[in-house]
């Protein structure tokens, strides 16, 4: 069959931080995309304000790097999908993969495999694609090369690799200074036989197979993600698998739904390093864009109209986790961070409160992320969004948010299903770094959560590596209480893997709450009065309402509290005028916190100025009736 040579595609897969985007930024400069002169950001592929706060990649990227073999050779252009390390955006993954005909698996040298290692390489062991290892941040001063190649090796066979994707090529690397080596550095050190990625590019291009394709074939292209522009409208992005794709060409568009319609390719666009410039084809292998199709999805089919034949849907793992979101219900709604001053009647006008929008915006959602899932509720000012993991439907909301959305989340909870008439939820593998200190508080804290450990291994430095198989609604709310029990030195990680039975009742905070009984302004005087019965989570000045929650409760059971109470004045002398009190600073809880601190009667009032905890039921004598009728029930 022909076979294009002057063409590769390759993604890059890791855990979360291990330095895919790091190396492509490498990638990316050593090729001369860059003038000399350009200022260039690290980097560069996290375009995301969200990825650049977080340091993590959230959506698959492309790049294309055009590589002049050092032997004098042809140009070759290689095409890089840089993907999401962390198994909650897995569609994203999974979609990348399928533009590619090899993978790239980055592996750090102290850390070694994790929970989204084995993830991303079950993915390309399934996709049947070749493997290359490039064991990355030789220079840790804790790397420890042989064990990390040896613990690659069980992961391979863990995951039935055959023979042929076993024997891969591997190299060693310290992506942050740009040098690769095929040769194995001292551990701790960085490669010495080399100065740059050149050994790197060369075992790509021997390695990464070139596209082939049937000559004088059809047209068929693979719609796998989509972009906006403002002035050419939706954009998809696709790989071309046989023919060629014209500029002003006539094709036949493919639906999920199995009608074809006759569309014609507007704009086409081919990526040069970190921008999309116009060109007039594109033939079987290239990744390319094109505009002029508005409603156009993902996993659709671009063919010849004459012999129109689809390829298959992109299909993605099933979700595990699910959120209500709707519309603002509480008494604050529109009015800004604390409700008062012109600033906030200014920005008023342009929030989005009504029920129309949010559905709009999710529905605006699910176009481009197929990982994701919206269900109707009882209520027709709240849906049901399911997706892999807290992590992406936090993300989703916090978008919503800076987008200026109001918007009320339930707290997350897991997506069971009936597996022979009995009730099987979805359970986790997760993998604990903890030094040998906190051990003992680890293994308490996940016993707690039903979590069943699966192996424990000590690498001789004063850390213990932990495995675990836990329910997932065992994690919701894990992190911060792990984090506090370590003192903030634990690495938690973990992947889905796969459903077991209902494992019971599972009581995870152990902690009531501290809940406003009225409306009105924090004082100071209230809050020293109160710091006593627990934790705060406002300061003074702020605006609350009956029903919002104030604080973390010592005890296990809710407390209503006044914390609006005034120190009257008076014209009596007291001995304690002047004794000066000190508030304790309140915990200042970030949206992901806020959705795990939730129990089941509690919720996440999220607008563009704040986050606050509520109860569902807002007025306290309400909630006294229910819980009266709940206890005879």
């Amino acid at each position: 069959m022909p076979t294009r040579h002057d063409i590769r595609n390759v993604a890059i897969v890791a855990h979360v931080d291990h330095g895919k985007t790091t190396l492509v930024d490498a990638m990316l400069k050593q090729a001369g995309a860059f003038a000399a002169h350009q200022q260039v950001d690290d980097r560069v592929m996290d375009s995301n304000d969200l990825e650049r706060e977080k340091g993590i990649t959230i959506l698959a990227k492309n790049t294309a790097v055009k590589y002049h073999p050092k032997d004098g050779g042809d140009p070759v252009t290689i095409n890089i999908i840089d993907t999401p390390g962390h198994a909650d955006f897995g569609g994203e993954v999974e979609r990348g993969l399928s533009m590619v005909e090899a993978v790239v698996l980055l592996v750090d040298a102290s850390e070694g495999p994790l929970p989204q290692t084995r993830f991303v390489l079950r993915k390309a062991l399934q996709a049947r694609l070749p493997v290359i290892l490039c064991i990355n941040k030789t220079d840790r001063p804790d790397a420890r090369i042989d064990e990390v190649v040896d613990e690659t090796y069980d992961l391979f066979l863990d995951l039935d690799a055959d023979e042929s994707q076993i024997e891969f090529p591997i190299v060693y690397a310290c992506a942050r200074d740009g040098v690769a080596s095929l040769t194995k550095p001292a551990d701790g050190t960085v490669p010495a036989d080399s100065d740059s990625l050149e050994p790197f590019f060369n075992v790509l291009l021997e390695t990464v197979p070139a596209p082939v394709y049937e000559e004088g074939a059809p047209l068929q292209a693979h719609v796998t993600n989509l972009d906006a522009d403002n002035f050419l409208g939706r954009i998809a992005l696709l790989r071309v698998i046989q023919g060629e794709l014209r500029k002003g060409q006539t094709v036949a568009w493919m639906k999920r739904d199995g009608s074809v319609q006759n569309v014609r390719i507007t704009e086409l666009l081919m990526t040069e390093a970190l921008t999309r410039k116009p060109a007039e084809k594109a033939g079987p292998g290239d990744i390319c864009a094109v505009a002029g199709i508005p409603d156009i999805t993902i996993g659709e089919t671009l063919a010849d109209p004459e012999n129109p034949v689809a390829l298959p849907l992109i299909t993605v793992d099933e979700p595990a986790i699910s959120m209500t979101i709707g519309t603002n219900t509480s008494p604050l709604v529109g009015r800004g961070g604390t409700g008062k001053g012109a600033d906030a009647k200014a920005a008023v006008k342009d929030r989005k409160v009504t029920a129309r929008q949010v559905k709009d915006r999710l529905d605006r959602e699910l176009i481009g992320n197929v990982s994701l899932r919206v269900l109707d509720t009882d209520r027709p000012d709240a849906w049901e969004v399911q997706g892999r993991g807290e992590l992406a439907l936090a993300i989703l909301v916090e978008t919503m948010r800076r987008e200026g959305y109001e918007l009320t989340v339930g707290k997350p909870q897991v997506v069971t299903r009936e597996i022979d008439g009995k009730v099987h939820e979805p359970v986790e593998r997760m993998t604990i770094d903890v030094p040998e200190e906190h051990m003992g508080a680890v293994t308490q804290l996940m016993g707690t959560r039903k979590g069943r450990m699966e192996s424990m291994t000590n690498h001789g430095s004063g850390w213990v590596r932990m495995e675990f198989v836990v329910p997932s609604r065992g994690l919701i709310g894990f992190r911060t209480e792990f984090l506090t029990n370590t003192r903030g030195t634990g690495i938690a990680h973990s992947i889905h893997e796969g459903f077991e039975p209902w494992a019971g009742e599972l009581k995870t905070r152990n902690n009531g709450s501290l809940v406003a009984d009225r409306a009105g302004t924090v004082t100071a005087f209230a809050m020293t009065n109160l710091q006593e019965r627990g934790v705060l989570f406002v300061e003074p000045g702020t605006e609350v309402y009956e029903g919002m929650i104030v604080g973390e409760n010592s005890r296990s059971d809710d407390m209503d509290v006044n914390i609006t109470k005034e120190k009257k004045l008076t014209n009596m002398r007291s001995s304690t005028a002047d004794v000066a009190e000190s508030i304790v600073p309140p915990r200042k809880l970030s949206l992901e916190q806020s959705l795990e601190f939730c129990r089941d009667d509690e919720c996440v009032e999220v607008t563009p100025e704040a986050v606050r905890i509520r109860k569902v039921v807002l007025d306290q004598k309400e909630r006294a009736r229910a819980a009266s009728r709940a206890k005879h029930a």
